[in-house]
């Protein structure tokens, strides 16, 4: 039989309440980690790029462009403080937007030669790097959707103009008329357009025919405000589960023929999503992103030069800017760092994150 003396046991009980008490401290000692804290997750989106100018924007109108930005905030992070993914989250936001007529995507985007509205989106899930996109449909009320559909819906990653549509109608999309998109603010632009190019050289139906800037349809009489910026929204999302998504829509360039198509509905070059970097949603001259592939460029300098987002993103943009082009970029990393960056004097944009951070902002300053 074992025996143990009362000063022994008087020891083992001692050593016993240390232990306890140890354990005690360490579940409550602030340092040691909190295994029921979220990870950090959150939205940016932006609503155009270009010039736009404290001095030009009413009070008024800049009121009703912060309101809409923070519906759109506000509908995706409802999904994401929920547990919803990312990709839900982008879809809900960009539907904000492309209800609203005063963003150049869906209702409210500029018209063709034609004096139609060719809409084009995309949209891009980090998981897997399936993608989905639409370009020159004229009938489809809300184009992000219709994009994720090809991505979920279809084998297929590009679908275009009357065929998209004829898939629309395929999985269940009601079709509506051009005009529920096109609002007279940009019909007097697309006036406006005709009479500077008629100004500045020749009708010519040449394929190489020079195109005015964007940024010289502007409506410049005292009662319209100007709306300069190349007209595309987009969102970009980490959700609690660490997955990403992008995704971007837009009207395309105003005045534009020949079925010209711009990066918004290109993957690489208006969107981008990928766990393992980061997610990017463009706006500007689609020409130009689509030549430096500037939403892929960005991943690829987190992924191969171990860039930080911020300085990622910078690089790209300085780059865009070398060769001419001008707009800017959204992204998110799977840290729930964000970046903003552009080199026009504004861009519609903003970001809420579940640290509680919130911002909404126009201008560059």
């Amino acid at each position: 039989m074992t025996r143990f003396s009362v000063s022994g046991l008087a020891r083992v009980a001692v050593v016993a309440a240390a232990l306890v008490a140890a354990r005690a401290a360490a579940a409550t000692d602030s340092s040691e980690p909190q295994t029921d804290m979220k990870p950090r997750y959150g939205l940016v989106i932006h609503g155009g790029a270009g010039t736009i100018l404290r001095s030009e924007l009413t009070p008024e109108l800049e009121a009703e462009y912060t309101a809409a930005l923070s519906a759109a905030l506000d509908a995706g992070y409802a999904v994401l403080n929920s547990g919803g993914t990312a990709l839900d989250a982008v879809v809900a936001t960009i539907r904000i937007l492309e209800d609203s007529p005063l963003f150049n995507a869906a209702r409210g985007a500029v018209m063709t030669a034609d004096g139609v509205c060719e809409l084009d989106a995309s949209i891009m899930n980090g998981i897997d790097r399936s993608a989905g996109a639409v370009a020159g449909v004229r009938r489809v009320r809300n184009p992000i959707v219709l994009a994720r559909d090809v991505m979920e819906r279809s084998k297929h990653v590009m679908l275009t103009g009357e065929g998209a549509e004829r898939f629309a109608v395929t999985v269940g999309h009601e079709l509506v008329e051009n005009s529920y998109f096109q609002t007279e603010l940009r019909r007097r632009q697309l006036e406006q357009a005709k009479e500077i190019e008629a100004r500045e050289s020749k009708e010519s139906a040449a394929l190489d025919e020079k195109q005015p800037a964007f940024s010289e349809f502007v409506h410049k009489s005292t009662d319209d405000t100007p709306d300069r910026k190349f007209g595309t929204v987009g969102c970009v999302a980490l959700d609690q589960h660490g997955n990403l998504a992008a995704g971007t829509s837009t009207g395309g360039m105003m005045n534009k023929r020949f079925g010209r198509v711009g990066d918004s509905p290109i993957i690489g070059a208006g969107t981008y999503a990928d766990n393992g970097t980061c997610a990017v949603s463009s706006t500007g001259h689609g020409e130009y992103y689509i030549r430096a592939v500037a939403a892929h460029d960005i991943a690829s300098r987190v992924r191969y030069a171990g860039d930080s987002l911020p300085d990622a993103a910078r690089k790209t943009i300085d780059e865009l800017g070398a060769i001419g082009g001008t707009g800017g970029v959204i992204a998110i990393d799977r840290t729930g760092a964000i970046t903003a960056p552009f080199n026009t004097p504004g861009m519609y944009r903003g970001w809420r994150l579940s640290d509680g951070e919130t911002r909404i902002a126009i201008y560059a300053d």
